[in-house]
């Protein structure tokens, strides 16, 4: 990575390239084999033994090491990530780079972005804005694997507004269009049907007109706060400057190529569906809605835009609970318990956000459960989240998505949503290049 000189970067969205280190596809069975999710969409154990299996040298065995203790498990993913180096199975690039890296859907969409090392800064600079609040556990835990391996594993999803006038004079945008129409590094298909490619822009003169490009901008983050918290834990731990001052992220221009927003469903663990309904009929309208699935989804989204309105606000708070077989939607909550429980410091449009109603509401008064891992699971797959209630004899809560611009307006005023909010997409899938932190 190129270092700053000693008064250190200009302040704004800083990019640096860096050496990334990739596998190399003769050493694996496929470079499809290798990728993941980003660990946290990986959240049934029977889907971490499923990538284990791909490949032996799967990514999914450094970001989500499985040994038990915590401790263990990132000393096991430090040895791992040491062997493949040694073996030639990860190689560094021979000379820093930005890459541009696109994920094209099996039906056709396309999302472009830039993978580079961020510079890293504070709430107060206002240049990464954070939307959602983090739990201590999840970054303690990032925190501790990225102290053994000494490396970032995995990109951030940054969200970025380039050039909204139609103007053809932004810079970065056209480097990444550049890019994009030469050979690429690599080019892999999931098995979701998703191709990722990837291309390395090393000319120092147009790495520093995208870093002065991107310099005015301010960035969403979109997916990946526990990580950003950890880098920010981690660089802070530092005693000067070093590697640890910047992070490793993808930046996508919105104006471009829009990110989809999609909810981020509950998992009451312990909680059985016959008594959460039991605790919520005197607050909430509760009604059975048919099956299957998809059906039942549909009534959540006619619940909560039927009259015209969005998501979580006017009164129109709406959840969509299973886990016993059948579906049920609890909706229009007492107007004076939602004023009760919310905390009134808040914006208003923050204050009847669906996620906000659930915790301070639903979860901390009715339901009385804890937010903790062992009693909540945080699932993006409706589907996934309807399984696994029913396995453990619990309750899932489905949510309708937040629209964008309401994220976008409370994360300007530096307000956080709540915690596992939103699930922006499509996300990176992690394996394709990662950073060490050695390679500067």
């Amino acid at each position: 990575m190129s270092t700053p000189g000693p008064a250190g970067p200009s302040p704004g969205l800083r990019l640096a390239p860096f050496r990334g280190l990739r596998y190399v596809p003769e050493r694996v069975g496929s470079l499809s084999a290798v990728t993941s999710p980003p660990y946290d969409v990986v959240v049934r154990p029977d889907e971490v033994r499923a990538l284990q299996s791909a490949d032996p040298h799967n990514i999914v065995r450094l970001i989500l090491p499985q040994d038990g203790d915590p401790a263990a498990s990132h000393a096991q993913a430090a040895r791992a990530l040491r062997r493949w180096r040694d073996e030639g199975v990860l190689v560094p690039d021979p000379v820093p780079s930005l890459y541009v890296y696109e994920q094209t859907g099996a039906q056709g969409d396309v999302q472009r972005g830039l993978i580079g090392a961020l510079r890293l800064t504070t709430v107060e600079e206002k240049v990464v804005l954070p939307h959602e609040n983090v739990m201590p556990a999840p970054v303690a835990d990032r925190a501790g694997l990225m102290r053994a391996t000494a490396a970032n594993l995995e990109p951030l999803l940054l969200a970025y507004r380039g050039n909204e006038d139609g103007q053809d004079d932004d810079t970065a945008a056209n480097a990444v269009h550049r890019a994009a129409q030469q050979t690429p590094l690599l080019c892999t298909t999931t098995e979701d049907g998703v191709r990722h490619r990837l291309w390395a822009i090393t000319d120092p003169s147009e790495i520093a007109a995208i870093d002065a490009s991107l310099a005015p901008r301010q960035a969403l983050i979109a997916d990946g706060h526990h990580r950003w918290a950890t880098y920010l834990r981690l660089r802070d731990e530092q005693r000067g400057p070093g590697p640890w001052d910047y992070g490793l992220v993808l930046l996508v221009d919105t104006t471009r190529f829009p990110l989809r927003v999609r909810a981020i469903h509950r998992v009451l663990q312990h909680l059985p569906v016959a008594g959460a309904l039991s605790a919520v009929r005197d607050v909430f309208d509760v009604e059975s809605v048919e099956g299957p699935l998809p059906a039942a989804l549909e009534a959540l989204d006619a619940a909560v835009t039927g009259d015209g309105g969005h998501a979580g606000h006017g009164g129109r708070n709406a959840y969509l609970i299973a886990g016993d077989g059948r579906f049920h939607l609890i909706t229009r909550p007492d107007e004076r318990r939602v004023d009760e429980a919310v905390p009134s410091d808040r914006p208003e449009e923050w204050r009847r956000l669906d996620a906000t109603v659930l915790h301070s509401l639903l979860i901390d008064r009715l339901w009385q459960v804890p937010d903790t891992p062992e009693h909540i699971g945080y699932v993006h797959d409706s589907l996934a989240a309807v399984r696994q209630a029913e396995r453990l004899g619990g309750t899932a809560v489905l949510m309708h998505p937040v629209p964008e611009a309401t994220v976008l307006r409370l994360a300007r005023q530096g307000v956080m949503m709540p915690h596992k909010s939103t699930s922006f997409g499509p996300k990176p899938a992690s394996g394709l290049v990662l950073r060490g932190l050695d390679l500067g």
